[in-house]
């Protein structure tokens, strides 16, 4: 009944868009124009050399990699740095998004995690999703990509401190909970094995996704651009051998459904943000319905305002996954601020007003409201020092 609720939704919006909105007008007809073009370029230069080898991988760290094995460290007996170092890094292991983490984060918590390690995860689930650091370095450039990548690790470890330490009191009452996950079981391939098979797809996505050197530039970059399919080639040579060799059947269609799951869920919703930025915001250089003056009178330069503005409009409005993207994308073509793109990477993925309600109903308003405020401070400050820096 729900599903049917939604269709009739989306019947009813694209009938309102048909009958109200004013495609006469000049300015609406070119933003219409833009999304399309904007959706055009994103099929031909990033679906398929840069979103499927990508979803491949979000399908094989799904598969392959136990969340037993990731999880059973948040325990209450497990070493403080094993457990921040596993929070940490958790999103790109278990490629969750901002909706997905909540009930993961619920079930640590409730059974004993501390609220150091449990926060950390909660941040680092959404933040640091494989798909979402790849495309950003892809198209919005590999210093943002490597920035969002590298301030998430830290803001991770450094929020699930300080909520330890703000609420050590109410954590020691709950220090004799306990965690139990079922361990994990194996899969008959040795560590290097499964190593081996994910550098396979990494290196895969590296070369497909080679950039063009900049015209006339020579050296080793030009020589791996025109050798790029060739050695992806070989790769998928390789890949089909260790796919033949150390995975039965049962795993390699398990592994297929799962990429096919991602892609079901992330592209038709890619899509829509896609077609939305475009018409509301056009592409680089191409200005659609909201006027670019808008966008640099509030997001513009690197200052004070402009990234406290990005930070506090991340945290409270919900990101589909991959989405921020094609909209940073447009903001920054309109003149959005190097700064206060990444202050709304870094708070938009982990925080939204929906995911707010939630955490609230399980470790309270007070912790809820912390750890709100310390991602929104924390992303205000990266983003100025970001912007200082690559101004």
């Amino acid at each position: 009944m729900l599903k049917e609720r939604y269709k009739l939704v989306i019947i009813a919006a694209l009938f309102a868009a048909a009958y109200f909105v004013p495609w006469g007008s000049e300015v609406v007809r070119r933003s219409g124009l833009e999304a399309f073009l904007m959706l055009r370029e994103y099929a031909r230069e990033h679906v398929l050399t840069c979103l499927v080898p990508a979803f491949f991988i979000a399908g094989a760290i799904s598969v392959f990699v136990s969340q037993a094995a990731v999880l059973k460290y948040f325990g209450a007996t497990a070493k403080k740095i094993l457990s921040y170092s596993v929070a940490s890094v958790s999103g790109s292991v278990l490629a969750v998004c901002s909706c997905t983490v909540l009930p993961l984060f619920a079930g640590i918590y409730t059974r004993g995690a501390g609220i150091g390690p449990a926060t950390a995860f909660l941040y680092s689930g959404p933040a640091i999703n494989v798909l979402a650091i790849v495309l950003t370095a892809r198209i919005l450039g590999w210093e943002l990509g490597l920035a969002r990548a590298i301030g998430a690790v830290v803001f991770a470890v450094i929020t699930g401190l300080l909520m330890a330490f703000i609420f050590r009191k109410d954590d020691a009452a709950r220090a004799s909970g306990e965690i139990y996950l079922p361990e994990d079981e194996g899969a008959g391939r040795s560590l290097g094995q499964e190593s081996l098979f994910m550098l396979t797809l990494v290196l895969i996505l590296v070369f497909a996704a080679f950039a063009r050197p900049a015209e006339g530039e020579a050296g080793v970059w030009a020589a791996l651009f025109a050798a790029k399919w060739w050695i992806t080639a070989g790769l998928l040579v390789v890949l089909m051998f260790m796919l033949r060799a150390w995975f039965q059947r049962e795993e390699r269609v398990e592994w297929v459904q799962s990429t096919w799951g991602f892609m079901k869920q992330i592209l038709p919703l890619l899509g829509a943000g896609v077609l939305v930025a475009g018409f509301m915001l056009g592409r680089p250089g191409h200005p659609a319905l909201i006027p670019p003056e808008w966008i640099s009178g509030a997001l513009g330069g690197n200052g004070l305002g402009a990234n406290l503005f990005a930070s506090v409009a991340g945290a409270l409005m919900y990101f589909a996954t991959l989405t921020e993207i094609p909209i940073l994308q447009g903001l920054i073509g309109a003149g959005m601020g190097k700064g206060p793109a990444l202050a709304l990477l870094l708070a938009g993925p982990a925080l939204s007003l929906p995911n707010m309600l939630v955490i609230g109903g399980v470790m309270g308003w007070k912790k809820t409201a912390v750890f709100s405020g310390i991602i929104v401070i924390m992303s205000t400050i990266a983003g100025l020092i970001y912007g200082s820096v690559f101004a």
